[in-house]
C-alpha cells in the first residue's frame, strides 16, 4: 500500500520547526550588530527611498500646485501631475530601477486626483495626504504608548522569513523596543506640525500656500527628521543583547 504521506500534526509540527529555526536565523543575525542602533541604521536604510525617492514623491505635488497657481484648472493641474508620475515611472523602467516609490507618488496622485475632481475644489486634492499624516499620527501614537512601537516592525519585516514565523520576535529584546520608540516619537511631532500648518490653510482654501507647505513639510522637514533620528541612532549605544555587553 502506497505512502499517504505525512499526518497533518507532521506538517504542522515541520511547520513549527520551520519557523523556530526561522526565528534562530534572525536571533543569530542581530548578533552581527554592536547595538540596536546599528541595526536600525541598516535596516531602514533599505526602507527608505533615499533622496530619491523623496523627491520623486514631492515633484508630482509641486507639479500640481504650480500649475493649479497659474492657470486655475484643476483637470489640467492633475493631469499634468499624473503626466509628471508616468515620466518617473518610465525613467525607472528604463534604468531598470526599482519603481516602488514611484508607485507610491501614483497612489497619492490618484487619490489626490479622485478626491478634487469629485468635489471641484483644489484644496481637496491635499486631504489625502492630511488624513495620511492624521492616521500615521495616530498609528505611531498608539503603538508607541502600548509599548509596540512601529519602527519595531522594520526591523521584524525585513527578517521574511522570521516575521512569516512571528512577527512579534523583536520584542524579545527591549533596546530594540526603546530605541524605536524614540525614533517613532521624532515622526510624532513632524506629523503634529505638518497638521498644524495645513488645516489652517486647508480649511481657508488656500491652494498655493497649501501646495509649497505640503513641499516645504515633505522632503525638508522629512530630512530635519531623519537628521534628528540619525543623531539617535549615531549617538545611542544600546546593547542588543545587554548580557554579552555585560561579559565584555
Amino acid at each position: 500500500m502506497a505512502d499517504a504521506g505525512p499526518q497533518p500534526r507532521d506538517e504542522l509540527r515541520a511547520e513549527a520547526a520551520d519557523g523556530r529555526d526561522a526565528v534562530a536565523r534572525s536571533e543569530a543575525d542581530l548578533r552581527r550588530y554592536a547595538t540596536v542602533e546599528d541595526l536600525l541604521r541598516d535596516k531602514l536604510s533599505e526602507a527608505i527611498g533615499g533622496w530619491r525617492g523623496a523627491v520623486e514623491a514631492a515633484v508630482p505635488t509641486l507639479v500640481f500646485a504650480v500649475t493649479w497657481s497659474l492657470g486655475r484648472d484643476l483637470r489640467l493641474a492633475v493631469v499634468a501631475s499624473g503626466a509628471c508620475v508616468a515620466v518617473l515611472l518610465l525613467v525607472r523602467l528604463l534604468q531598470r530601477q526599482d519603481v516602488r516609490f514611484i508607485a507610491y507618488a501614483a497612489v497619492g496622485v490618484a487619490l489626490s486626483a479622485f478626491f478634487a475632481l469629485r468635489s471641484g475644489r483644489a484644496e481637496d486634492a491635499f486631504l489625502p495626504g492630511m488624513l495620511q499624516n492624521a492616521g500615521l499620527l495616530v498609528l505611531l501614537l498608539v503603538t508607541n504608548l502600548a509599548r509596540w512601537p512601529l519602527f519595531g516592525f522594520v526591523v521584524a519585516v525585513a527578517e521574511p522569513e522570521a516575521f512569516a514565523a512571528d512577527p512579534t520576535w523583536w520584542r524579545r529584546h527591549p533596546g530594540i523596543v526603546t530605541v524605536a520608540a524614540r525614533l517613532a516619537w521624532v515622526l510624532i511631532a513632524l506629523n503634529v506640525v505638518r497638521l498644524g500648518v495645513m488645516v489652517p490653510l486647508y480649511l481657508a482654501g488656500e491652494v498655493g500656500a497649501l501646495g509649497v507647505a505640503k513641499v516645504a513639510l515633505g522632503w525638508p522637514a522629512y530630512l530635519l527628521a531623519v537628521t534628528a533620528m540619525g543623531a539617535i541612532l549615531l549617538r545611542g549605544r544600546t546593547p542588543i543583547d545587554p548580557a554579552r555587553a555585560a561579559a565584555a
